[in-house]
C-alpha cells in the first residue's frame, strides 16, 4: 500500500488527500473532505493526545479496524503543523505495520549503508533501542579505529562506552545525558568529550545522538554519530595559543614603541640645549664651551650606541642578520674586548682577572659574540666601585655547551629592577658608579644574541654586593670536511685523517657545489679542498664562501698538483691557511691540519 497523506484544517477536518486514501477508505474525494480524521480512520487517540504530541514533534500509532476490505491495520501516523497567513493547518502522512516491517527486514543493510558513509573519516555509527525494558545496541565493527576495542570488548565493558570517557570528563558527560533524557521534548544532543583508547592514547570525540520518544517522552530508540576530532581540538588549541601570543606580542609592541620614542627624543633635549647655548654665546670661557661640548658627546655616543643596538636586535629577530658560527678559541675573544675596554677600566683603577683555559673552544659568530661579552664587560666595569676587581671565568657547562661567568662586585640590582633587564617593553637605566650613561637597550641584544645560539643567559645579583652573569655557548661540533673529486685520493685524506683526528667527524663532498650545503648545515672547523675541481674551483669555493666579507669564516686548506705561483697569491690573497702541492706524505698533511686547528 502506498502512504497516506492528507491535509487538515485547524479544526482537524480533511481540505485535502491522495488517491490511496481513498482507495483505502473505499470513498469517493467528496465524501471525505469536510470529515475528521477521528470520523475517518475510527483511532483509539484523541485530539487532546494528538495535539500533545505535536507539542513535542514526536509520532503517534492507532489502530484502525474499519476498511472497505476488513482487513485490520496498524497506521504510524507523523502529523505536523503548518503556519499560514489566516490560521493553522496539518499534515498527516501515514504508512503501515506492514511498510514498517519490510523495512526492518532491511535494517541491518541500510544501517550498513549508512556506516560505510563513516569509513573515510575517523568515526562510526551506533543505534539502541528499548523494548519490554531491555535496551539492545549495535555497534560497528570499525568502532575499533577509533576507540582500539572490538565490539564484543565493548558490550563485555563495565557501562560499555561511558566506561571509555575520559575521567575528567566523565561527569558533565552523565550530567549532560541525564538531563537530555528527562528533557522530554528534546530530541537531539551533542557532546564534546575525551576517550581513552585501549593503548591508552587520549582521543576528542563529537558525539551527535538523535532520539524517538514516546507519547510520555520516554526515549525508546537513540541513534548516534561519534566522530574523532583530536586534529581538529589540536588545531583550536594551536590558534588560540597563537592568537593569543599575537595579542601579547602586540601589546608588547605597543609598549616598545611608546618606550622607544620616549628613549630616541630624550637625549635630544641635552644635545639641542647645549647647542643652543654655544651658538648663542660665542665668549663662552674655553672651560664651559668644553664641559658643554663633553655633553654633547657623550650624549650623540649613547644615542648612536642604543640605535646599533636597536638595528641589530632588528635584524636578529627578523631574520635579515646572518649568523656564521665558526670555532673560536674562548681565552682569545675575552682578551680582545678586554683590550678594548682597558681605557675604561684604568680610569677606575679596576683589576679584570680572567681563568680561561687555552684549549677552550667555543662554536659561535665572531662579531656577535664580541657584542656579548663588550657589553655585559662594560656594563660590570661601569657599576663596578673604583679599586675593585672584575672576574671572568669559562669552563665546561656540559658535553654540548660552554659557560661564561663575568662577576663584578659594585652596585648590584634591586630586586623590583631584577625583572626588567632583559626585556624591550620595560624601560630600565642607570648610572653607573661614576655617572656613566647607558642605552638600557643592550641586554636585550645580548640575550637575543646568545638566543640564537641556542644558548642560555642568566645572573644572580644583591644591591650593594655586585652582580654575576652566566651565559652559554655551544661547543664545536669538531667536523673536518674533505671536497675532492678524485676518489683514490679523497680516500686516502679520509683515512689518515680519521686515523689522526679521532674526537673529529670527517665529511666529504666530491664537488664544490655539493659542499656548499654540507658547510652551512655542519659548519665544519676546517675545509680540505682540491685546487682543480670540475665545476667550481678551489679558488671559486673560497670566493663564493667569502661573498665580500673582509675574512674567510671557515679556514681552508688548498691540496693541488701544478699550482701556479699566481694561484697561490690568490689563495693568500683569499685567506687559505695552506696551499699543498702534491706529492706529499701524511705525516706533512697531518702536521699542517694540527697547526690549523690550533
Amino acid at each position: 500500500m502506498v502512504d497516506l497523506y492528507l491535509s487538515l484544517n485547524e479544526k482537524f477536518e480533511v481540505t485535502a488527500c491522495n488517491q490511496s486514501v481513498k482507495e483505502y477508505l473505499g470513498k469517493a474525494e467528496a465524501d471525505i473532505l469536510g470529515e475528521t480524521i477521528w470520523e475517518l480512520f475510527k483511532t483509539t487517540i484523541s485530539q487532546k493526545d494528538v495535539l500533545v504530541v505535536l507539542e513535542s514533534e514526536s509520532e503517534w500509532k492507532t489502530t484502525h479496524v474499519y476498511s472497505y476490505n476488513r482487513i485490520k491495520y496498524i497506521f504510524y501516523m507523523s502529523i505536523g503543523k503548518v503556519f499560514s497567513a489566516k490560521s493553522s493547518a496539518y499534515i498527516v502522512h501515514a504508512h503501515t505495520k506492514k511498510e514498517i516491517d519490510v523495512l526492518l527486514e532491511k535494517k541491518e543493510e541500510i544501517f550498513k549503508e549508512i556506516q560505510r558513509m563513516y569509513e573515510h573519516i575517523n568515526g562510526y555509527f551506533w543505534t539502541s533501542n528499548f523494548e519490554g525494558g531491555i535496551e539492545t545496541t549495535f555497534y560497528p565493527e570499525n568502532i575499533r579505529k577509533v576507540t582500539g576495542y572490538s565490539v564484543k570488548e565493548i558490550e563485555q565493558l563495565p557501562g560499555k562506552l561511558l566506561y571509555l570517557i575520559h575521567k575528567d570528563d566523565v561527569a558533565d558527560t552523565i550530567k549532560e545525558l541525564n538531563i537530555f533524557s528527562s528533557a522530554g521534548r528534546k530530541f537531539s544532543l551533542v557532546l564534546d568529550y575525551r576517550i581513552v583508547r585501549k593503548d591508552k592514547q587520549i582521543r576528542w570525540i563529537k558525539e551527535s545522538l538523535s532520539v524517538q520518544r514516546d507519547i510520555n517522552g520516554k526515549i525508546i530508540s537513540t541513534a548516534g554519530i561519534a566522530i574523532d576530532i583530536t586534529d581538529l581540538k589540536e588545531a583550536q588549541s594551536i590558534m588560540m595559543r597563537s592568537e593569543s601570543e599575537l595579542k601579547e606580542l602586540n601589546a608588547a609592541k605597543d609598549r616598545f614603541i611608546n618606550i622607544l620614542s620616549h628613549d630616541l627624543r630624550a637625549p635630544f633635549t641635552s644635545i639641542l640645549g647645549f647647542s643652543e647655548i654655544l651658538l648663542a654665546e660665542p665668549n663662552l670661557p674655553l672651560k664651559e664651551k668644553n664641559e658643554y661640548l663633553n655633553y654633547i658627546y657623550d650624549a650623540s655616543q649613547s644615542q648612536l650606541q642604543f640605535i646599533n643596538y636597536l638595528l641589530d636586535w632588528s635584524r636578529l629577530k627578523t631574520g635579515s642578520l646572518r649568523i656564521e658560527p665558526q670555532r673560536l678559541k674562548a681565552q682569545g675573544i675575552i682578551y680582545q674586548c678586554i683590550s678594548a675596554l682597558t681605557g675604561n677600566a684604568i680610569r677606575k683603577n679596576i683589576d679584570i682577572l680572567v681563568d680561561i683555559p687555552d684549549d677552550l673552544y667555543i662554536q659561535v659568530d665572531e662579531r656577535l659574540l664580541t657584542q656579548v661579552i663588550l657589553n655585559i664587560l662594560s656594563n660590570a666595569i661601569k657599576f663596578s666601585y673604583e679599586n675593585s676587581t672584575i672576574e671572568i671565568n669559562a669552563s665546561y657547562f656540559n658535553e654540548n655547551q660552554v659557560e661564561f661567568v663575568i662577576k663584578d662586585y659594585g652596585l648590584g640590582i634591586k630586586t623590583e629592577d631584577q625583572g626588567k633587564i632583559f626585556s624591550i617593553d620595560k624601560s630600565f637605566t642607570r648610572d653607573g658608579t661614576k655617572g656613566e650613561k647607558g642605552s638600557g637597550f643592550g641586554l636585550a641584544l645580548v640575550r637575543e644574541i646568545i638566543e640564537k645560539h641556542s644558548g642560555e643567559i642568566w645572573f644572580y645579583s644583591e644591591e650593594g654586593k655586585g652582580t654575576e652573569f652566566h651565559f652559554t655557548f655551544p661547543v664545536p661540533s669538531n667536523t673536518i670536511l674533505i671536497v675532492e673529486s678524485d676518489e683514490h685520493d679523497r680516500i686516502k685524506y679520509l683515512q689518515a685523517i680519521s686515523e689522526a683526528f679521532k674526537n673529529f667527524k670527517i665529511l666529504h663532498a666530491e664537488n664544490g657545489y655539493e659542499a656548499m650545503n654540507v658547510i652551512y648545515e655542519s659548519f665544519p672547523n676546517l675545509i680540505i679542498a682540491g685546487h682543480q675541481m670540475p665545476l667550481m674551483s678551489g679558488i671559486q669555493l673560497i670566493e663564493t664562501l667569502k661573498k665580500g666579507d673582509s675574512s674567510l669564516k671557515f679556514p681552508i686548506i688548498i691540496i693541488g698538483d701544478d699550482i701556479s705561483d699566481e694561484s697561490k697569491k690568490r689563495y693568500q690573497q683569499l685567506g687559505a691557511k695552506s696551499v699543498i702541492e702534491k706529492p706529499f706524505n701524511n705525516d706533512y698533511l697531518v702536521k699542517i691540519i694540527s697547526s690549523t686547528l690550533s
